[in-house]
């Protein structure tokens, strides 16, 4: 193929939104992983290396034909330079947003900026009429509903292993008791986001019959293991850290789950206008494979690079995170996931992961909050898709004067 100044121009743009992704997103959902200890800085990218390039060359075609098409509908925009422009434009402005946000270790939402960014564009070159409001509302409908919801199952989680384990006058025994359990809900979830995002066609009981017999399986498989670890205790560990151990291994079949079904969503941002700028420039309505791959490995580079500083945010600064808490945070938002993937409502990752993390301070009461923390993270939400709108008309006008 070959390739034209345009799509020269949009291969760097991708990538280098791409890159604040990688920043800020995905240290989002590696943060509660490496801020509990289950996993370290080096495992957390291994694991981000591996299942977010899974989940966008496998289960992403679905969000990035969403970002690139529905948004805007008319179909007069999709065969002139405006299209090419606007989402160069709307590339750069979530890019540069997003780096400025991981500056200041904000957790803000990629989904926030690029909508924000599409949308401001969409407005100044169409007009409000011409934009796919009702797409828009239940995009912003998600943002207030989802958050609430996965503090909601976060802190039933949560309370429901203090109460369950930790509580309990053996609590080392309750753990390896019920740990099989925790880890039939774990492995079921997973499996319903993997059938959900790559398997769309199947049948709702196939993959409820399938995430079940997986589950099944994993639940006696942790059972063999835990009476193989009993036979091995370190009489030199409190039972606290021996009952945080045993959950360790949850917390990062949970963290490779949110690395794959960030993958599968959020790269779309990235990938979406880079794919519209492809098509409108070759005429071609195929994805071509590299699209994805660019996304992949600037999210990877991004979160290697620069996460740390969102990684601090999401794992120390909102509230004090163990393996369990860390496991009660994931799950909840993988479960939130599931649920909103079910009746088709779009996402953002970040928005989840936090709302769970506060569900799990709060089940230990208001003060294991950092509630200036919260109030950042709220407001630097608030700004986001302003910011995003604004930056996007700025370059918009910008490259039309330059290359128009």
């Amino acid at each position: 193929m070959l390739f034209s100044l345009n799509i020269v121009l949009a291969i760097f743009s991708a990538f280098f939104m791409a890159w604040g992704v990688g920043a800020n997103d995905v240290a989002n959902a590696m943060g509660t992983s490496v801020g509990s200890k289950a996993l370290t800085i080096k495992q957390a990218i291994i694991i981000a290396t591996i299942f977010e390039t899974v989940g966008a060359l496998f289960a992403s075609h679905e969000v990035t034909f969403t970002i690139k098409r529905l948004i805007i509908y008319n179909p007069l925009l999709h065969n002139n330079h405006d299209l090419i422009y606007g989402m160069l434009a709307s590339l750069l402005a979530s890019g540069s947003w997003l780096i400025i946000a991981s500056h200041y270790s904000w957790p803000v939402s990629t989904t926030h900026s690029i909508v924000g960014a599409v949308v401001g564009f969409g407005a100044i070159c169409l007009g409000l009429n011409h934009l796919n409001w009702q797409l828009v509302m239940n995009i912003g409908l998600s943002w207030l509903l989802t958050p609430f919801l996965s503090c909601l199952i976060a802190y039933f989680i949560f309370i429901s292993l203090q109460k369950i384990i930790f509580d309990h006058p053996e609590p080392l025994k309750q753990a390896h008791r019920h740990l099989p359990i925790y880890a039939f809900f774990t492995i079921f979830t997973i499996s319903l986001i993997f059938s959900f995002s790559c398997c769309t066609k199947q049948p709702i009981f196939h993959k409820l019959v399938i995430a079940g017999i997986l589950s099944s399986l994993a639940s006696l498989v942790s059972l063999v293991l835990l009476k193989k670890s009993a036979c091995h205790v370190n009489q030199e560990q409190s039972i606290s850290s021996q009952i945080e151990k045993s959950f360790s291994i949850l917390t990062t079949l949970t963290a490779c789950t949110m690395a794959f079904a960030h993958g599968s969503n959020d790269v779309a941002n990235a990938t979406g206008p880079l794919a519209a700028i492809v098509q409108t420039v070759t005429g071609s309505h195929h994805m071509p494979l590299w699209i994805p791959i660019l996304g992949a490995s600037g999210i990877v580079l991004g979160l290697a690079m620069y996460g740390h500083k969102v990684i601090a945010t999401i794992g120390k600064k909102i509230t004090y995170l163990t393996p369990t808490r860390s496991f009660a945070a994931q799950l909840a938002t993988a479960i939130t996931i599931i649920l909103s993937s079910s009746i088709g409502l779009p996402v953002s990752t970040t928005q989840i992961l936090v709302g769970a993390i506060m569900g799990v301070g709060m089940a230990r009461g208001i003060v294991a909050l950092n509630l200036h923390m919260i109030r950042l993270i709220f407001i630097s939400w608030i700004i986001t898709l302003p910011a995003g709108a604004l930056l996007a008309i700025g370059f918009f006008y910008l490259l039309k004067f330059t290359l128009g």
